[in-house]
């Protein structure tokens, strides 16, 4: 099919790349992308367990990092964490980021602008563009609806309209000049569950969301699973991913 494009008169942006083969971590795709240097400042909104967190800032220690995430017991997990000196770890949403003006170098959303409640997607942009220094980037990370486990995670949690709100809200913040495009990167995350007692944990226990399964639709999702495991029990998955790439104009 190729790609999925939404234009408009002023920019062109894809919601997806159906054609892309490339495999690739976040973690590689965040050194592509940002040209960190010491003494610089990145906010991740939504950092979840801290996972790429962690990674960012094992790599870049120089780097002072807030990583803030608005799942509260998530957050006191994360606030436990003793080895990460140039982090520090605040509880909030990305509608509300309680920094100055023009105050980061970075900011980062790995996977969580489409958690953020509809009505409030553009205000987190624009919160996004103020804590931002001008010519400050936004590396913002969504996942593509599309793939095998995207066809399981459906099943219970079907985010396909929160996902193209996400995208149409970037796309505006860009068309009105807000930010501008530096571009777009499309690739392929792998993601491996040790079988389907870890995917129950991460994925249908997580605790940011609650969701309605009933024993049937359980094991329909366990039986969804167990097709595509391999010979060990476990699954690897290669997720579709979209980067936007804003830059904050200058002044």
């Amino acid at each position: 099919m190729g790609k999925n494009c939404q234009r408009s008169e002023e920019v062109m942006m894809h919601l997806q790349d159906d054609t892309v083969t490339s495999v690739s971590s976040h973690l590689e795709q965040i050194l592509r992308r940002l040209p960190v240097q010491t003494g610089e400042r990145l906010i991740e909104l939504g950092c979840g367990r801290a996972e790429t967190t962690r990674q960012v800032a094992k790599r870049f220690p120089g780097l002072r990092i807030i990583a803030t995430e608005v799942d509260s017991r998530q957050h006191a997990r994360n606030e436990a964490i003793d080895d990460l000196p140039n982090v520090s770890f605040r509880f909030g949403g990305a509608e509300k980021i309680e920094l100055p003006d023009e105050s980061v170098n970075y900011v980062m959303m790995l996977k969580s602008l489409h958690h953020v409640p509809m009505p409030l997607m553009k205000q987190s942009l624009n919160e996004i563009r103020r804590v931002l220094v001008p010519g400050g980037l936004a590396y913002l990370a969504e996942p593509v609806y599309a793939g095998t486990f995207n066809d399981i995670l459906k099943l219970f949690n079907d985010e396909q309209v929160v996902r193209e709100a996400a995208f149409a809200a970037v796309r505006e913040s860009v068309e009105s000049g807000a930010f501008e495009l530096v571009g777009q990167f499309f690739f392929l995350a792998p993601m491996r569950f040790d079988g389907f007692a870890e995917f129950h944990e991460r994925v249908m226990n997580a605790t940011h969301s609650s969701y309605k399964i009933d024993n049937q639709l359980h094991e329909t999702i366990k039986a969804a699973f167990e097709q595509v495991i391999d010979s060990s029990g476990a699954v690897e998955f290669l997720t579709p991913q979209r980067v936007d790439l804003l830059r904050r104009p200058d002044r």
